[in-house]
C-alpha cells in the first residue's frame, strides 16, 4: 500500500454535501477494515488505544502508543487523524513537538480537558496556536468538552471556548455530547469552521448536514461494539446457540499480508 492522499484533501472532505463520517480505529486491523469498507479517512480513539493497554481513558497513557500507531497507519491509502487526548502536556511547545513527531498524519484531535476537568480556554488556545505554528498543514480539530463532561454545558460557554480556539488557528471544532438539534444548529451557525459531533443514532448524516454539521465521528463505539460482539460469540459457543457471523479468516489474513508487503 502507498499513501495517495494529501493533507489538503483531508480538509476538503469537510466541505462535501454530506458530513465526513470518520470511523475511529484502535489498531492496524481495525483501520484496515475501515479502509476495506471504503472510508476515505480514519481516525483513532484514545479510549480504544488506552483500553488495549489496560489503562483508563484520559490519563495521558496513550502518548507512546499513539506515536507507534501513527507510524503503523502511515502506509494506508487514506487520511489519518489521531486523537491525542489533551496533547499529553500542559506546555504548548511540548504539545507541538509531539504533533510534529506523528508520522504522516492529516489531522489531530485535541481536547480542552485534563483528568475530566475543563482547562482554561486560554491554555488550550495556546496549545492550538503552538501546533499550528509548528505544523501549519495539520488539521487541528479543537475539542470542546463542555457537553461531554457536563461542565459549563451551555451554548454560550461552548461558543466562547470555540471562538478562542478558532482565533488560535483551529481548523475544526468538535463538541462531543451535544445532541439536541437546536443546540447543534446554533453551534454550527456560529462556529466559522467545520463542526464535528459524535454519531447520534437519532440523526442521519443527511439530517446532521441540514443542521450544519460537517464531520461525524464514531468515537469509541466501534471498539465497544467489537468487545460486545466478541462476548456474544463466546456465549453462543458456550450455550450451543447460533454463532454470529465474523469476517472470514482468509479475508483478514489477506489484508494483513497486503499491509505487511507494503512495509517490506
Amino acid at each position: 500500500m502507498t499513501r495517495s492522499t494529501s493533507r489538503a484533501g483531508f480538509r476538503a472532505l469537510h466541505h462535501h454535501d454530506l458530513p465526513l463520517v470518520l470511523p475511529n480505529a484502535w489498531d492496524v486491523p481495525s483501520a484496515l477494515a475501515f479502509v476495506e469498507a471504503g472510508f476515505e479517512a480514519v481516525g483513532t480513539t484514545s479510549f480504544g488505544v488506552a483500553s488495549g493497554l489496560g489503562r483508563p481513558d484520559g490519563g495521558r497513557s496513550t502518548r507512546d502508543a499513539n506515536l507507534a500507531l501513527a507510524r503503523a497507519l502511515a502506509p494506508l491509502p487514506v487520511h489519518v487523524s489521531v486523537d491525542i487526548e489533551d496533547g499529553y502536556s500542559d506546555d504548548p511547545d511540548e504539545v507541538a513537538a509531539y504533533v510534529s513527531a506523528l508520522v504522516a498524519v492529516a489531522g489531530v484531535n485535541i481536547e480542552d480537558s485534563t483528568a475530566e476537568t475543563l482547562v482554561e480556554p486560554a491554555a488550550h488556545a495556546a496549545k492550538v496556536a503552538a501546533v499550528k505554528r509548528r505544523c501549519p498543514e495539520v488539521f487541528v480539530n479543537a475539542r470542546v468538552d463542555t457537553y461531554w463532561l457536563g461542565q459549563d454545558a451551555t451554548v454560550a460557554a461552548t461558543l466562547e471556548r470555540a471562538a478562542r480556539y478558532v482565533e488560535a488557528g483551529a481548523d475544526g471544532v468538535f463538541v462531543p455530547g451535544a445532541t439536541d438539534p437546536a443546540v447543534l444548529r446554533e453551534l454550527a451557525a456560529a462556529v466559522p469552521v467545520p463542526l464535528n459531533v459524535l454519531a447520534i443514532p437519532a440523526l442521519s448524516p443527511a439530517e446532521l448536514a441540514e443542521l450544519g454539521v460537517r464531520r461525524v465521528s464514531t468515537g469509541s463505539l466501534p471498539y465497544r461494539a467489537a468487545l460486545h460482539a466478541a462476548v456474544a460469540v463466546a456465549e453462543a459457543v458456550r450455550g450451543g446457540g447460533s454463532v454470529p457471523e465474523g469476517t472470514p479468516y482468509p479475508a483478514l489474513q489477506a489484508r494483513l499480508v497486503d499491509y505487511a508487503s507494503g512495509l517490506a
